[in-house]
């Protein structure tokens, strides 16, 4: 099978629990949303770019789509990886194509988590998910109630499990409603291990102070959750 792949490289996870942890990261392209921070191309590139030596910003260029042959020799590429980061865009949109896979390190999921009948694909081939909860509407959302009610399913799907590592990740904005999360959260605080608490990384649209701390000590009564912003902003890696 193919697929469209914006870039393959080897850096460390930047955001929620698993910060620091080497990794190899295939980014798939496409996106079934549309949300005002998004810092991530969602177009479908006629190249797909392979960084062979990590850091070096030197990069080799392929035809998409891609092999799932291609893709598993590039992975392998890399060595002392904690594991695969599948992100995007939207991976699960190319969830026939990941069950495919032959890759013999951990598979580790970044997920908008609105695609359920999706996640269903894959769920048996993950060791990690880390689910994002889309608290503002992305403009491409009719119906907000039916988005979270997808949410909450996709979840459970991939819930959490003595084989799977499913947690929750939200960005804070300063339109975030706090009343509006702590809802989500507790429908499903069953289904992850942490929730993780993302400020927004542009300055101009950060929470007031003290909103965070206060947030984070109500929700701690439902479910472990941790306050971590990017961190590959910080020192500049991909």
């Amino acid at each position: 099978m193919y697929a469209p792949v914006s870039e393959i490289f080897c850096s460390v996870q930047g955001e929620g629990p698993y910060v620091g942890s080497r990794q190899a990261f295939v980014r798939f392209s496409g996106c079934n949303l549309s949300c005002s921070y998004c810092d991530t191309p969602t177009g479908s590139p006629g190249m797909s770019r392979f960084e062979e030596k990590s850091g070096s910003g030197s990069f080799s260029y392929l035809e998409n789509p891609l092999s799932g042959d291609a893709v598993e020799r590039m992975v392998a590429s890399f060595g002392n990886i904690h594991s695969v980061s599948l992100t995007g865009g939207e991976p699960l949109l190319h969830a026939e194509f990941i069950s495919g896979l032959n890759i013999s390190k951990p598979l580790y999921l970044e997920s908008n988590m609105t695609l359920p009948h999706m996640a269903k694909k894959v769920r048996d081939k993950l060791s990690y998910v880390s689910g994002d909860v889309k608290m503002i509407p992305p403009s491409s959302v009719e119906d907000f109630d039916d988005h979270i009610e997808r949410t909450i399913e996709c979840f459970r799907v991939l819930k959490n499990t003595k084989n799977r590592d499913c947690f929750c990740k939200i960005v804070i904005t300063k339109d975030t409603d706090a009343d509006d999360i702590e809802g989500v959260v507790g429908a499903i605080s069953g289904y992850i291990s942490c929730l993780v608490l993302q400020p927004v990384s542009q300055a101009e649209s950060l929470p007031k102070q003290g909103y965070l701390l206060d947030l984070q000590e109500k929700l701690l009564d439902n479910v472990d959750t941790k306050i971590i912003p990017q961190t590959h902003r910080m020192w500049g890696c991909l």
